[in-house]
């Protein structure tokens, strides 16, 4: 199975839909290499960064489940580096 590493940036504006993005984060569990989220407070929004080890497939899966998510956007960067795993 081929893998690609990549990066997704995720911006939470509304807060009622964490419940729901951590809910699809967590079914890629497998997937995810690192997490961190930044609450700032003054703007009233969260960011958060995921690396993720994953066939592209997976990786636009889970991209597009995140985007379709209310108040939430997503942007992916891939890493050229394709591995067989």
């Amino acid at each position: 199975m081929e893998t690609r590493v990549a990066v997704m940036s995720i911006i939470v504006e509304n807060s009622e839909t964490v419940e729901k993005l951590n809910s699809v984060l967590h079914n890629y569990g497998e997937f995810i290499i690192g997490r961190m989220g930044i609450p700032y407070r003054e703007k009233n929004i969260n960011i958060i960064s995921i690396a993720i080890d994953a066939p592209q497939d997976t990786i636009s899966a889970l991209s597009g489940k995140i985007g379709r998510l209310d108040g939430v956007s997503v942007k992916t960067a891939y890493s050229g580096v394709i591995t067989n795993d």
